[in-house]
């Protein structure tokens, strides 16, 4: 049992089961002789024991029962540091479980909620949130920012509320960099001040979406970036700003003819798709149908097509040529909403056209927030932030460089 326990420095000297409802078994551990004695501070041998302190703690199940181990723990004596527990290479200084129980929980929590890890282990759920909490601590910092040159930021729902948190991302590694409360300016002053002056004079180009916040931080901190606004973004709110109110408007227009109207009204979603994705045959019939009939939601379901066109050009400067033409036509079709955008969006131009440089995108940002959605219903939404984006950071360690 001492052999396949590896309880380093000591040998077992009893061992009992115990019978109940949930069986145990219970080892005594007595010390090994002659086996070393090393500080935990210093790690350096001592020479002389200070005091001893039992301790139980509980390790891998064996077999059906519930395993618990009773420790004599040594303080050494230390010439250097004073009384010092024994470093021992099993059990941690404080800890309550041993390292390969710790272990095997750490496992567990990557893929399970913690909830369900202290059920299988039967232990509380506050012991299993901390031993995770400790593994992706010792995991994960601190961040390595050396190779990163380009980062992608977004924002997520933390929860109901208009609660918001901060993620950025190494976009080339897919690799989490950091996970911050809130959206404004002075949230995400931490993540630059973990990135140091050198790192962020490190960084050429930033992708995000239209937030002023993100982007006035990034030109104060970053004094060679470019900032670069996501096409996703960018269409996503031309359908709600622009296609969206067109279509509203069309729809009241025609309230006494509902027959028309209701076929205005139920074209939103086949509105805001994009035409190759749209895989019925009857959708495709349908959506010509409305855009035939109503010449506002032709020309801007058009000219959304065109806007998308920008991110496409070969140079910024056949992009601010294209944008020139796009507005022109922005500005002919009298469509308040759409005009409205386009000098809305006039102050993201450089963005936009910084984009056929880069070629770089928040893309991988939706599917790390799709993900994160899934990390928090698997556990039934997270109380504690910090442990949260913990979880978050250790789902996406990036590709190996």
């Amino acid at each position: 049992m001492s052999w396949l326990g590896g309880w380093e420095g000591y040998r077992v000297e009893t061992v009992e089961r115990r019978e109940g409802e949930q069986p145990e078994i219970w080892i005594f551990l007595g010390f090994q002789p002659g086996a070393a004695l090393i500080c935990d501070g210093c790690g350096e041998a001592a020479g002389a024991v200070h005091d001893i302190e039992c301790r139980v703690v509980r390790d891998l199940p064996i077999l059906d029962a519930t395993t618990f181990v009773s420790v004599p723990r040594r303080r050494v004596a230390c010439p250097q540091c004073g009384p010092r527990l024994e470093r021992l290479s099993w059990l941690e200084r404080y800890a309550r479980v041993t390292t390969r129980l710790a272990e095997s929980v750490g496992r567990l929590c990557a893929v399970l909620p913690v909830k369900h890890v202290a059920t299988f282990f039967d232990l509380h759920w506050s012991t299993v949130k901390a031993i995770d909490t400790h593994r992706l601590e010792v995991a994960l910092n601190p961040p390595e920012f050396s190779s990163v040159e380009v980062l992608a930021m977004d924002e997520f729902a933390l929860r109901k509320g208009h609660r918001y948190a901060t993620v950025v991302v190494d976009p080339r590694r897919r690799r989490v960099l950091w996970v911050g409360k809130g959206r404004g300016r002075e949230d995400i002053r931490p993540f630059f001040d973990l990135l140091g002056t050198a790192g962020c004079h490190r960084i050429k180009a930033v992708a995000m979406d239209m937030n002023a916040a993100y982007a006035r931080e990034v030109k104060a901190r970053c004094p060679h970036a470019v900032v670069i606004y996501d096409l996703f973004h960018v269409i996503a709110k031309y359908g709600r700003e622009v296609i969206d109110r067109v279509r509203v408007d069309e729809a009241n227009r025609l309230r006494h003819d509902k027959k028309a109207r209701k076929v205005v009204k139920t074209a939103r979603w086949l509105l805001l798709r994009n035409r190759e994705t749209i895989v019925r045959e009857e959708d495709h019939v349908r959506l010509d149908e409305v855009l035939a009939a109503n010449q506002s939601l032709m020309t801007v379901y058009v000219l959304r097509d065109e806007l998308k066109g920008l991110w496409r050009m070969s140079s910024p400067e056949a992009a601010r040529t294209a944008w020139n033409d796009w507005v022109r036509k922005a500005r002919d079709s009298a469509i308040p909403a759409l005009m409205r955008f386009a000098k809305r969006l006039e102050p993201y131009l450089a963005g936009i056209a910084a984009a056929t440089v880069w070629r770089l995108n928040t893309s991988v940002l939706e599917g790390i927030n799709n993900r994160i959605k899934v990390i928090k219903r698997m556990a039934y939404g997270f109380r504690d932030d910090a442990y949260f984006f913990l979880k978050i950071r250790d789902a996406f360690p990036g590709i190996p460089s």
